[in-house]
């Protein structure tokens, strides 16, 4: 299920009619789910409580599921592995979603949002592959806040790339063209084949068999042995490592 939530206090349930993202489920047989949270009232408005997963939010996307389960009579659904796709406040609750059931997510994307509740998190959280996306123009305190939870978490083996487009401010950009590039990518990589009740199975990707992106060179290449000690960005195949090199480069981003 590819799950697609908005910005701050935003209604993604229109999200669903996007061609692209239909387009993509109905190829590889998923469902598309969009999302409408909102916060309470209070001061500081540009802090998104509701980003805080584990306080009641996240249970409430599991219960929405279980709830859609058995009015639609698809039993899977309730247990289905999702892809996390967010804009802004939308990118920090997957963040958060994923620091906090990460056996349930195949695949995230954080997407220029500014207000996080997790730093280093847990190794199960750091196996589950993800882009953290950036705007060169977006708020500084914005691309500061991604650009350091993609430090400490790489640095401790996420299998994350942070990816900066140049031009884009806070907007979408061309963000979701390598998302659905990596989507497609991660879902046989990480979906179990074969047993019982495989489709539900997630599985861990070998950090080994991935690629690695030099910020400096902006070029990606085959990881041989161990991550060196200097920042790069972890991409699972060479389509989606040729994405990232397209999208820092400002280069046309090949399907």
């Amino acid at each position: 299920m590819v799950v697609l939530t908005p910005g701050s206090n935003g209604d993604g349930r229109s999200q669903v009619d996007d061609a692209a993202w239909q387009e993509f489920a109905s190829r590889h047989s998923l469902a598309l789910l969009g999302v409408r949270l909102t916060d309470k009232p209070h001061d500081q408005s540009f802090i998104e409580e509701y980003v805080n997963v584990s306080q009641g939010s996240g249970q409430a996307l599991l219960d929405a599921l279980n709830a859609l389960a058995q009015r639609s009579r698809h039993a899977e659904i309730a247990e289905a592995p999702l892809l996390l796709w967010g804009m802004s406040a939308g990118g920090q609750f997957n963040y958060e979603f994923v620091a906090w059931k990460p056996d349930r997510v195949i695949a995230f994307v954080v997407n220029k949002g500014g207000i996080y509740y997790s730093a280093l998190l847990p190794q199960a959280a750091r196996k589950v592959p993800g882009i953290l996306f950036t705007g060169g123009k977006d708020l500084e305190f914005r691309t500061n806040t991604i650009n350091g939870l993609f430090a400490v978490n790489r640095r401790a083996g996420a299998l994350w790339a942070l990816a900066e487009e140049p031009r884009a401010a806070h907007i979408v950009g061309r963000s979701r063209d390598v998302a659905l590039i990596f989507f497609e990518d991660v879902l046989p990589l990480r979906l179990a084949t074969a047993g019982d009740n495989a489709a539900d199975k997630v599985i861990s990707i070998p950090e080994e068999s991935g690629f690695l992106g030099n910020f400096e060179t902006k070029i990606a290449t085959k990881q041989t042995g161990s991550a060196p000690n200097f920042p790069t960005a972890w991409l699972p195949t060479a389509r989606v490592a040729r994405a990232w090199e397209s999208l820092i480069s400002e280069r046309p981003i090949a399907p």
